[in-house]
């Protein structure tokens, strides 16, 4: 068998070409993972630059707020300012950070009529050398003093104790000192100084000493009020007469019925009647200018009732079945603020001491039939619709009755509280449907008549002469935020009974006040003494006005952190932004 082999020669060439096929391929390779390494750099430094960028407009955000807080800026009544333009931006260490440069805005936005608070929003934006650019927005408003359950300048030498049960927020620039009987505070607790004797006291959250001094409202800012309240027609002309816990003027609030449902709580159905008097011992319900002498013998705002017929005590015998001293023991014993539609069985407009006040504004056809119709005045704007909220009282004013709406009253002078003034819907549903800030230029005060008061119906030493309630309750209820720029108090606190009523099952002079809101003064007024006069105090916080002040309530100045959001960067222009943001 003949084999033959063949060369292959040509078979050099192919593993050359292979050879340098596979070259390329590792070129490609290579090539290509360092494109990707590239990449991923770049793609890691744009995202260091846009992280670092995010950081630098965050933190504008908050030194902003800060420096508002702090007084080094000025907040705009309207439009915006710019905090910093084109600034260099420094790291934690103080160094500049290269090639980046922001700038920070702040101004007022939403409704910014202050009926609803005061808001606004920083808006920071920063970029760099390299086109990149981030915009951020933070909103910011300013705490109400409707906040705090307890607020005062001042503490005085009053303190807590007795098992005070005190919820909501609490803050005093002053001292805040604690008996050993003990106190518990359910809230946050800050002091601008320090606590005397914390061991006396239970804080669920703690507190805080040498916190800031929140400066009051100042009279300037209950002034502003005037001409909200103008505005719907519910700025009262009064005066400052009388003594300390009486006023010439008062307001009964009302609710009504309007639309046949069996409930006073339809969004218009809140009124408020004025009356005014030059006789302010009327007006208040107090105890006849000769008590001492002849007790309530004399009085036209005491009697009971024959029949359904009121009869004042002045109008009764001095002996006999229905003497003046039998009608005020009697079980339908009653005495009523000056004015008031049972002293004369109905509605009557004015008597020989004065009269009700006619609302200047239209009167609403849903009023029909009713005999005060033209001195009702409407709260909502339903009815009324350039309201702003706001009742607005030149002097001193005593108030009462039920609150439909959400209203702030101002005076320039006393708030009295002449009886119970309470919401027609229960803050204690958390509904938060009504709302009422007190404000008063000089004190809030409860009355010392016999409405609120247990009196002798025999003058005081009397013999055979105990202390007679003559309300239909033997405890005050306040629903609402109390600012008083003086304090809030009781009138004659350390007068009268001691152990006449009951503070549930604890025996005290004139029973308890069930205050459901807050209060804010500056100085810290006496409602009662551990002798047991005057009232036991009974406080509860609404927490409805955390978020929901009354209308155009003083705020603290501080701006809390509101929400935060991301803006798009293109075609970004602050002017035209904070126009957006504003209605």
């Amino acid at each position: 068998m003949n084999i033959t082999f063949k060369h292959l020669d040509n078979e050099r060439g192919i593993s050359l070409m292979v050879t340098l096929l596979v070259v390329v391929a590792v070129a490609a390779i290579s090539t290509g993972a360092a494109m990707l390494k590239v990449n991923a750099s770049l793609v890691n430094r744009y995202s260091n630059r846009l992280s670092q960028l995010e950081s630098v407009a965050d933190a504008a955000l908050e030194e902003a707020r800060s420096r508002v807080n702090g007084g080094a800026v000025t907040y705009p009544d309207s439009g915006y300012i710019a905090i910093e333009s084109g600034a260099a931006v420094t790291d934690a260490s103080g160094a500049t950070i290269p090639n980046v440069r922001r700038s920070t805005y702040v101004g007022p936005t939403g409704i910014t009529s202050g009926q609803y608070g005061v808001f606004g929003s920083v808006v920071s934006v920063a970029e760099d050398d390299y086109g990149n650019k981030v915009v951020r927005r933070g909103e910011i408003q300013q705490e109400s003093f409707a906040k705090y359950a307890y607020f005062t300048n001042i503490e005085g030498n009053i303190v807590f104790g007795g098992g005070d049960q005190i919820w909501g927020p609490v803050h005093s620039n002053d001292r805040i000192r604690i008996y050993w009987s003990g106190a518990s505070f359910h809230g946050e607790v800050v002091t601008a100084s320090y606590i005397q004797d914390p061991q006396y006291g239970t804080f669920d959250l703690g507190y805080t000493e040498y916190g800031p001094n929140i400066p009051l409202p100042q009279t300037a800012d209950l002034n502003k009020l005037q001409t909200q309240a103008a505005a719907g027609s519910m700025a009262i002309v009064g005066n400052g007469n009388g003594n300390s816990g009486t006023a010439t003027t008062r307001i009964q609030f009302i609710a009504l019925d309007l639309d046949g449902d069996g409930l006073t709580t339809g969004s218009n159905e809140g009124f408020i009647r004025v009356y005014q008097s030059t006789d302010w011992r009327w007006v208040t319900g107090e105890e006849p200018s000769d008590y001492n002498t002849n007790g309530l013998r004399n009085s036209d705002n005491c009697g009971h009732y024959h029949g359904n017929t009121f009869v004042e005590a002045d109008a009764h015998g001095t002996s006999g079945g229905d003497s003046w001293t039998n009608a005020l023991s009697s079980s339908s014993r009653r005495c009523y603020l000056g004015g008031s539609d049972s002293l004369w069985g109905g509605f009557q407009p004015t008597d020989s001491r004065g009269g009700w006040v006619k609302w200047a504004g239209t009167v609403s056809p849903l009023l029909a039939g009713r005999a005060d119709r033209e001195y009702l005045w409407p709260l909502s704007r339903a009815l009324n619709p350039n309201s702003k909220g706001v009742i607005f009282v030149n002097g001193n004013v005593v108030i009462s009755g039920v609150l439909r709406g959400r209203i702030t009253l101002a005076a320039t002078g006393d708030i009295v509280i002449g009886d119970d003034i309470v919401y027609a819907t229960d803050p204690g549903t958390g509904l938060c449907a009504d709302l009422l800030g007190i404000f008063a230029g000089d004190d809030v005060i409860i009355a010392d008549n016999p409405i609120n008061a247990p009196f002798m119906r025999k003058r005081p030493g009397t013999s055979s002469n105990p202390y007679y309630t003559y309300d239909d309750t033997s405890s005050e209820f306040i629903h609402g935020v109390v600012l008083a720029l003086d304090i809030f108090t009781v009138q004659n606190y350390n007068s009268g009974s001691s152990s006449a009523q009951f503070c549930e099952n604890k025996q005290a002079g004139r029973g308890c006040i069930y205050l459901t809101g807050g209060i804010i003064q500056r100085q810290r007024g006496a409602v009662g003494l551990t002798s047991g006069r005057g009232y036991v105090k009974r406080y509860a916080y609404d927490q409805c006005v955390l978020n929901e002040p009354p209308p155009y309530f003083p705020t603290t100045g501080h701006f809390a952190r509101g929400r935060y959001f991301e803006v798009d960067p293109a075609n970004f222009n602050v002017a035209t932004y904070f126009s957006q943001l504003s209605p």
